[in-house]
């Protein structure tokens, strides 16, 4: 869910147009959660954590881990006994899913999941509000931003098409041109589609790319650049701030524009960037690089902060949720940071403790924090206290489907999508 800032940890986009290349992500993605292929070194197995199943999942999907939940003032919906609690609904979708924060969105009363046919599910009732039969381009994400939804074309056909989200009906529509091929949005904001496509040789190759504005009112292009020569269109997470367009790429380059000319104001070398996600808050974007955590800020890259965790421990995803950054390591520990200094505000090892498996993906309703797990098995939902990480409970809803979990509230609702099995918690 974007970051245009707050929504999100990123934005992610794909080489191409094809399922090839998401699925080829995904199986990389397996090999991290544990499933290591042979063909995968030791380095690239190291820098994951194994899959350990939730101790006693409970009847509703998952129970309350053992100990106490010191210090909370609520219960994030668990149910009598301090279970997970009951579905309010479940539906069966056409989710069609690779792991990223931006492939479940809601907005306009409706939750979406990426998909074929795309399908808008009432956030009260589950119940369908409307469908795209062209669904999207698999792997690419769902950008929102206050009042459009954002598509590349499932027709391949170079354009980029806006959606309200409540009704499903077009409001806008751009193309680049036709020396351009698969434009896809990547970020957006207030004012400008952020794309990128290839550029399209004499002979129907591409071997370059460009990254290039789109106006949101009214469709031209605002300005375009040509990346350099050896930079990659898959692998893309983008985020909006202000002045600041951020992106890192599968080159693990992470580069800041300026999002009024498309001039690249600076970029650096990351070494482990998990997958390229990462953090926008205010001037700074905050990566996670292996046992580091680093805070650069926007305007000229210089490094502001940096956490550090144990040997042979790796950060996972990091996000911004209402201020505060949130981010686990591969020891199950969960970290509270004041993202402007870097200064921790709580530690928890509640999730090793109940030995359940780290969050890759966080969203906040009420004094509850609510963290997705990667590939399942038993993996799920967790509920912490957002006061000091303690777990209230875990929801798994029993599939053993290996699919990435997925959330996202409205505030008045969490939803969790599992595979093609989206459920509606209560907060």
């Amino acid at each position: 869910m974007a970051m245009a800032d707050s929504r999100s940890d990123g934005r992610s986009s794909r080489a191409s147009g094809s399922s090839r290349t998401a699925s080829r992500r995904r199986v990389l993605r397996l090999a991290g959660g544990g499933l290591a292929l042979a063909a995968l070194t030791a380095g690239t197995v190291a820098c994951e954590e194994e899959a350990v199943d939730v101790k006693d999942p409970g009847s509703a999907g998952g129970g309350k881990p053992e100990g106490d939940d010191k210090g909370g003032s609520g219960d994030g919906g668990a149910d009598r006994s301090g279970g997970a609690p009951e579905p309010l609904w479940t539906e069966t979708t056409s989710a069609e899913t690779f792991g990223d924060n931006d492939e479940l969105v809601v907005a306009g009363g409706a939750v979406i999941a990426s998909g074929t046919p795309l399908a808008a599910l009432d956030a009260g009732t589950g119940k369908r509000k409307w469908s795209l039969p062209g669904g999207v381009v698999p792997g690419a994400p769902l950008l929102l931003s206050e009042e459009t939804l954002y598509l590349a074309s499932s027709q391949y056909d170079g354009t980029v098409t806006g959606y309200d989200p409540a009704s499903g009906k077009e409001t806008w529509r751009s193309r680049l041109g036709k020396g351009y091929r698969q434009p896809r949005p990547i970020a957006v904001d207030e004012n400008q589609v952020y794309v990128i496509a290839e550029i399209l040789e004499d002979d129907g190759s591409s071997t370059t790319n460009v990254i290039a504005a789109l106006d949101s009112t009214t469709g031209r292009i605002t300005w375009k650049e040509q990346r350099d020569v050896g930079t990659m269109q898959d692998g893309i997470h983008a985020a909006v701030r202000g002045r600041h367009l951020v992106y890192t790429d599968g080159k693990k380059n992470l580069t800041v524009r300026d999002t009024a000319t498309g001039r690249q104001v600076w970029t650096h070398k990351t070494t482990k960037t998990n997958y390229g996600f990462f953090a926008v808050h205010q001037d700074l974007v905050i990566v996670p690089q292996g046992q580091r955590v680093q805070a650069f800020a926007l305007s000229d890259g210089k490094e502001k902060w940096s956490l550090e965790t144990a040997d042979f421990t790796l950060f996972k995803e990091p996000a911004v949720v209402e201020d505060v950054l949130y981010v686990a390591d591969s020891a199950r520990t969960v970290r509270a940071v004041d993202p402007r200094t870097g200064k921790q505000l709580w530690q928890s090892t509640a999730l090793a403790d109940a030995e359940l498996q780290v969050p890759r993906q966080y969203v906040k309703a009420g004094d509850t924090l609510y963290g997705a797990t990667d590939l399942d098995p038993e993996g799920g939902i967790i509920a912490m206290d957002a006061k000091n990480g303690a777990v209230r409970w875990t929801f798994n809803d029993g599939t053993g489907d290996h699919h990435s979990w997925l959330v996202a509230t409205d505030g008045k609702r969490v939803f969790a999508l599992h595979g093609t099995k989206l459920h509606a918690l209560p907060v």
